[in-house]
């Protein structure tokens, strides 16, 4: 490959391959994610998701 992969190259092949059901299904998951890591405080809960952050490089502090 004589040119560098940009970030606009990955965009513009993830529009060529990804549904949009499937776009609407990670941005969903996402959300899920979000609003759990956020919102929950439930003590067990809590702490296992920030030992996750933790453990996925993820600075919560």
């Amino acid at each position: 490959m004589s040119q560098q992969e940009t970030v606009s190259d990955r965009f513009a092949l993830a529009r060529e391959h990804v549904t949009p059901l499937q776009a609407a299904s990670g941005l969903a998951f996402g959300a899920a994610i979000a609003f759990a890591l956020v919102f929950v405080q439930e003590p067990l809960v809590h702490d296992a998701m920030h030992n996750f952050r933790h453990a996925a490089g993820i600075a919560c502090h």
